[in-house]
């Protein structure tokens, strides 16, 4: 039959009460769709955790032989693994970084590269929180109720670097360092918003707009100038065990109907 598992790297995930708890030793959700007869195995951002499962099952739809397993963490994080020969075929970062520097070492070929999306950094708070996100933008993070901002760790997470360059560059980092708590990744900084842990999250906006966050609160979208652009890419490794499976998804997710997807969550496209 056909699967798709999920599981996520890091410590303990919860995205909304209720709904899907996974961690370092993972937890699969297994619709029945077919029968399989071939996997892709899919290392990727954690910002990817409902778009990708969305556009994986519409994959799978429409190719009954294939399973994909999506296992998901920060990009630095999967960029160790993958140096150290974790089995996956495709890799799918929150970064275009991570994939060259698989491309330099060899563990990817230049040609398989590819850029599925631009990611967007927002200003996430519950909606019982009183703070005026439209008013006060980024600066809901200097305000006296707030106690605790979540970001994700800046040293493996692309939208932790995001996040805290858009502090800097609006001159409020000094101001909140000792109130940030950091997240494995960006997934898990969503969680601290929105189970509480923290007042306000610096997430992506993929995350913001799932089913599991959307009704839960409110978001405001950072400025793109005020952080380096989320290029977001991939790659085919070099120790695909079906890099031609691996190809066929590829061509789905910037295809049309994976742009699609995509664009449901928030994504920027490319060529947009």
């Amino acid at each position: 039959m056909i699967v798709l598992r999920t599981r996520l790297v890091g410590p303990p995930i919860l995205l909304a009460a209720g709904l899907l708890l996974v961690g370092a030793g993972g937890c699969e959700r297994t619709p029945t769709i077919g029968p399989a007869g071939r996997e892709i195995r899919v290392a990727a951002a954690a910002d990817l955790k409902f778009a990708l499962d969305d556009a994986a099952a519409e994959f799978m739809k429409r190719n009954p032989d294939t399973k994909v397993t999506a296992t998901y963490g920060s990009s630095g994080t999967l960029y160790a693994q993958l140096t150290n020969d974790a089995p996956f075929d495709l890799f799918l970062s929150a970064d275009i970084d991570y994939p060259r520097k698989l491309i330099e070492q060899e563990r990817a070929a230049r040609e398989s590269e590819f850029l599925y999306a631009v990611g967007h950094l927002v200003v996430w708070v519950p909606n019982g929180s009183g703070l005026d996100l439209d008013r006060l933008g980024l600066k809901a993070v200097t305000d006296p109720a707030v106690r605790k901002v979540a970001l994700a760790n800046p040293k493996t997470a692309p939208y932790g670097r995001a996040a805290e360059a858009a502090l800097k560059t609006q001159g409020l980092y000094d101001g909140v360092k000792d109130r940030l708590v950091f997240g494995e990744n960006v997934a898990q900084t969503a969680q601290f918003a929105e189970s509480g842990a923290a007042d306000v999250g610096l997430i992506a906006l993929s995350l913001a707009m799932s089913p599991a966050m959307k009704d839960k609160g409110r978001y405001w979208l950072v400025p793109l100038d005020a952080y380096p652009r989320l290029e977001q890419g991939g790659v085919i490794l070099t120790g695909a065990r079906d890099a031609e499976a691996a190809r066929s998804f590829r061509a789905f997710l910037t295809g049309p109907d994976g742009r699609a997807v995509l664009k449901r969550y928030g994504f920027t496209l490319p060529g947009e």
